[in-house]
């Protein structure tokens, strides 16, 4: 779940709400103009301002989906005119009036504690102006049970309010930190595990980035250890691995940190220099070509080259972003740096001289 979703489903929640409210002020409103109670007739202009507003509110939505009605603003309105209503009903009963004060009460607090279930602040705007009204009307006469019957909703709706606020805390930092482990996980998917440089999934995760926003001029240099086959048969593959850790760091520490260095299969490693020209190209590949060389980890089958681990490098130019054209004549330019003894680098328009 991301961010956006979770926005959405908020987003729903509250379109929920407005409509769960609209729909019983509207059966609310019907009900109180059909039957009127003893029988005194409820057709006040509030309580069709009420209906007419519940009925066309949703259709204007419908007709601008992208309008966001203020449900508070709504809400607030809505308890002003269920107010009004009830000063107009009481004007036309001659007795009763607390019985249908508490009923006038008990039916807008059913309709928020229903559709503001958790939503406190929409629900007092909508009960206030009810109950402030129906405690005025009444004149103290049955002050305790209108009180009690305000409170004890108020109060439920309260601590529902705080309970779903805590859940809602808890889900997001929950989703927050789901998101966060699956960027992680999604980093460690593109490392190689062994050497902690870039594997090819991460490499061209890189490489569609970059090339997507840069234009510099790039060079490729591909590197391979020499004859590693043979130091893993003789030394073990444990030490194998211990020879290409300690490459490895040594060639991130040759490039700047804006150069990409990735592990490109066994032995074999690829760099993406950025922003040079092939003299810098050249001049970084020697001092990576050095560097490991000075590592100085033994290798009594190199003898052909030297005693300890050398490498081999193809360099070649990026261009057009043709990234496979650029690997194809750095290989070209590994293999001929092999043949010409190892321990040696190549570019790739050196090929037909050299």
């Amino acid at each position: 779940m991301t961010l956006q979703t979770w926005q959405s489903l908020c987003n729903k929640r509250y379109r929920l709400s407005l409509r769960l409210f609209l729909l019983l002020n509207a059966i609310s409103a019907l009900f109180s103009i059909a039957m009127p109670l003893y029988n005194q007739h409820a057709f006040t202009f509030p309580v069709c301002a009420i209906f007419a507003a519940s009925v066309l509110l949703p259709a204007w939505q419908k007709c601008y989906p992208k309008a966001k009605i203020n449900i508070t603003f709504i809400s607030c309105i809505f308890g002003c005119l269920w107010a009004w209503h009830v000063i107009t009903k009481v004007r036309l009963l001659n007795d009763n009036t607390s019985t249908y004060l508490l009923i006038a009460l008990l039916s807008v607090l059913f309709i928020g504690s229903i559709a503001f279930s958790n939503n406190i602040v929409a629900f007092l705007l909508h009960s206030l102006p009810v109950f402030v009204t129906c405690l005025w009307l009444n004149e103290g006469e049955s002050a305790i049970r209108l009180i009690c019957t305000f409170a004890l909703p108020v109060l439920g709706i309260s601590i529902q309010h705080a309970i779903q606020k805590r859940n809602d805390s808890f889900a997001l930092a929950l989703m927050n930190r789901l998101m966060q482990e699956r960027k992680t996980l999604n980093d460690l998917s593109m490392l190689d595990p062994l050497t902690g440089l870039y594997n090819r999934r991460g490499l061209q995760h890189k490489l569609d980035n970059l090339l997507a926003v840069d234009e510099s001029s790039r060079f490729v240099l591909l590197l391979d250890i020499d004859h590693f086959k043979a130091y893993n048969d003789h030394y073990g593959h444990m030490m194998g691995d211990q020879a290409l850790i300690r490459v490895s760091a040594a060639l991130r520490d040759a490039v700047r940190s804006r150069d990409i260095v990735a592990r490109f299969g066994g032995e074999e490693f690829m760099i993406l220099l950025n922003n040079v020209d092939v003299e810098q190209a050249r001049f970084t590949g020697e001092r990576i070509r050095q560097k490991v060389y000075d590592l100085k980890i033994p290798h009594m089958f190199n003898e052909s080259v030297a005693t300890n681990v050398t490498i081999s490098i193809g360099i070649a130019p990026l261009v057009d972003h043709d990234i496979d054209a650029a690997l194809s004549l750095a290989d070209k330019a590994l293999y001929e740096a092999k043949h010409l003894g190892r321990n040696n680098i190549l570019v790739s328009g050196e090929l037909q001289v050299a």
